[in-house]
């Protein structure tokens, strides 16, 4: 057993772990994957933040060598990216130490209605995202727009998790103007950030299953890797489809735990 936890859960957990790196290297959301069956593994009694602390750990593997991959092939604009991740950790930081305080059916309404939206608004426009058409550059709206990005998603990201790779991929590509697999590119740098800035703060207050998220951690840096070649090989129209299914992966959580919790 490693900390605690059945072999057959372990090697469950080490399966959900591969797909999430495989889907959040692609377009994000692998959270709606890994969050859940953790819930689902690990024994009820286990602290919230403990599961968040252990999924962010796994997550940080997948997301780096995803990182790593998309940043030798496409060309990014590094002043905005480097803006969105700061803001990000930043964000996380504060939305990792508010985790045991705020509770989450107080805001997950507002964001199924923005998912919905979101995803309508890209399926009834095929061409969105498919090239890279930067708006409002050269103005202070650009990086004030790139900014409360960061920051918004770092605190979803600290603060609940599933979701923010896709919500980062959805404003660089509708706010800014970028092509899915650009905005793609530097969302893997800004939920490397956020994940970075939670796994320290819930790392310092001993809220992570060291080995288990190790494990895990390597079937998601596996997943991560093909993912990002498989996005990077087939392109923006490869990313757009995913990107849609993950939308409708990341609703159906968000309004199952809604019910839920009524």
């Amino acid at each position: 057993m490693i900390d605690a936890v059945p072999l057959g859960v372990v090697l469950a957990l080490c399966l959900a772990a591969f797909a999430a790196g495989w889907v959040d290297s692609v377009v994000g959301g692998g959270g709606v994957i890994q969050l859940p069956a953790l819930l689902i593994g690990l024994p009820s009694s286990t602290p919230v933040p403990t599961v968040a602390g252990t999924n962010k750990l796994a997550a940080i593997a997948g997301t780096a060598i995803a990182s790593a991959t998309y940043v030798r092939t496409v060309r990014i604009r590094w002043p905005v990216t480097v803006l969105v991740a700061v803001t990000a950790y930043a964000g996380s930081t504060l939305g990792a130490h508010l985790i045991g305080y705020l509770p989450r059916v107080a805001f997950t309404p507002i964001i199924i209605v923005a998912v919905a939206a979101v995803g309508l608004y890209t399926w009834r426009k095929p061409q969105l995202g498919q090239r890279t058409q930067l708006r409002h550059v050269g103005t202070p709206a650009y990086w004030i727009l790139a900014g409360c990005l960061g920051l918004i998603c770092g605190v979803w990201d600290g603060l609940v998790g599933p979701g923010t790779g896709i919500f980062l991929v959805i404003g660089f590509v509708t706010l800014l103007g970028y092509g899915f697999l650009e905005a793609t590119t530097m969302s893997k740098l800004a939920n490397l950030a956020t994940n970075a800035a939670a796994l320290v703060v819930f790392g310092m207050q001993g809220h992570v299953l060291w080995r288990l998220g190790a494990c895990m951690a390597i079937a998601n840096l596996v997943g991560g890797a093909l993912g990002s070649r498989m996005a990077i090989v087939h392109g923006n129209q490869f990313i757009r489809r995913v990107f849609l299914v993950a939308l409708v992966a990341v609703e159906a959580k968000l309004a199952y735990d809604l019910i839920v919790s009524l």
